[in-house]
């Protein structure tokens, strides 16, 4: 068996291993993991992913200098786009219709460049921090499964469970400071910001304190001229801004640093975990929100219904596999045909106005269009059309008019 589930385990195969690879954010918990492989004979280098979450890198060399391993920088902004979000929006990416799906997405692409850096640097086991209520244990484990990477893998919090207050207790004494203010875990990239455990752990005792937000805050200073914002789509693909052409990549940061501080893109919603326990998620997505709704009001009016009801089934199947950490297997690959080829039906327009909390639509023009526009107009041309037919009379005869 090569997977670590233990403190013990990582202890074990660092005392074998010749380079040790570990997934690092700069958080809590990969940072104590650190902690943990510090007397280790292993050569340690820590890799972070670079996922459009504004990493500061001076942070984190602070954290690895102070342990003497190496880091890593890896950007994987543009392959999280095309890999995941281009679809993810033609797929509706809800969970269970509730709010967008964010590590789901982006772990796949975290684990395909660590694996490629694993293997460029001889790395003997990647250890990631995911823990049992956190869904990317199965998410990130199942994606090193599919790599085919042959070496040890997986998360020590699996089976040794340390609370926060400890974990940051330890990294005070070992003389890194500001983790014992840090009350919940965190996980953004471009597309989300989510936050759990903490101060979020009792869904009947949480607040949602302003500081957890950084696009979604009330801030007039970055509001829009008109307070309004158009979208354009070609063959399911955004590719306007106003009617200017844009990359996706640029069209997320400006979304969300523009019409997330109107205090558009709130969620708050459960996980479930392998067992069927829910857990409180907070999240913010301005630019999730906003496309995946602009897609949808052109889809709906271009698709035929019978499709649409075909494609809400491959919508949450593509997104169920991307939950359950089966991205890009068979089933999902094959909801996606299919979704990709409705999308190349979905062109057009959505211009929304905005307000505090809110982001109305005021046009939609689609090409190739099943919606009327004129509906009294369409009422009596139709009318007129489907009267155009007289009623057949059956001939009466003699007898019926006779009386008995």
């Amino acid at each position: 068996m090569k997977k670590i589930r233990s403190i013990e385990d990582v202890q074990n195969v660092a005392s074998q291993a010749k380079h040790v690879l570990t997934l690092f954010s700069g958080g809590l918990d990969s940072s104590y993991l650190l902690e943990i492989l510090k007397n280790s004979r292993a050569k340690v280098t820590a890799v972070a992913i670079d996922l459009g979450d504004d990493i500061e890198e001076s942070k984190l060399k602070l954290i690895t200098d102070h342990y003497g391993f190496d880091l890593k920088i890896l950007d994987a902004k543009q392959e999280f786009v095309e890999h995941s979000l281009f679809s993810a929006i033609q797929a509706q990416a809800l969970y269970l219709g509730d709010y967008p799906v964010s590590s789901s997405l982006s772990r796949p692409i975290i684990v395909k460049k660590a694996v490629e850096l694993a293997q460029i640097l001889g790395c003997d086991a990647i250890i990631h921090t995911a823990n049992q209520s956190q869904n990317s244990l199965r998410r990130l484990n199942g994606a090193i499964e599919r790599s085919g990477y042959q070496g040890f893998y997986g998360s020590p919090y699996e089976y040794s469970a340390i609370s926060r207050e400890e974990k940051a207790q330890t990294l005070f004494h070992s003389g890194l400071v500001g983790f014992k203010s840090r009350n919940v875990s965190g996980d953004s990239n471009l597309w989300c910001r989510e936050f759990e455990s903490g101060i979020l752990d009792d869904p009947e005792n949480f607040t949602l304190a302003d500081s957890l937000f950084t696009w979604s805050r009330w801030q007039p200073e970055h509001h829009l001229e008109g307070d309004s914002i158009k979208i354009g789509f070609k063959q399911g693909y955004p590719v306007t801004l106003n009617d200017k052409p844009i990359t996706l990549l640029e069209l997320i940061a400006f979304i969300n640093n523009h019409v997330g501080a109107y205090e558009i893109g709130h969620y708050v919603g459960f996980d479930h975990l392998d067992q069927d326990e829910k857990v409180l998620e907070v999240r913010e997505a301005p630019a999730a929100m906003l496309l995946m709704k602009a897609y949808k009001l052109l889809e709906t009016a271009t698709l035929p219904t019978d499709v649409l009801k075909a494609k809400a089934w491959h919508n949450e199947t593509w997104t169920q596999e991307a939950v359950e950490g089966r991205f890009g297997s068979l089933l999902q690959n094959a909801s996606y045909a299919f979704i990709a080829h409705t999308a190349e039906h979905v062109s057009g327009s959505v211009l929304f106005k905005l307000s505090r909390g809110n982001a109305i639509p005021t046009s939609i023009v689609a090409d190739n269009a099943r919606y009327l526009r004129d509906r009294d107009n369409w009422e009596i041309n139709v009318a007129h059309a489907r009267s155009m037919r007289s009623v057949q009379l059956e001939p009466t005869s003699d007898k019926q008019h006779q009386v008995a």
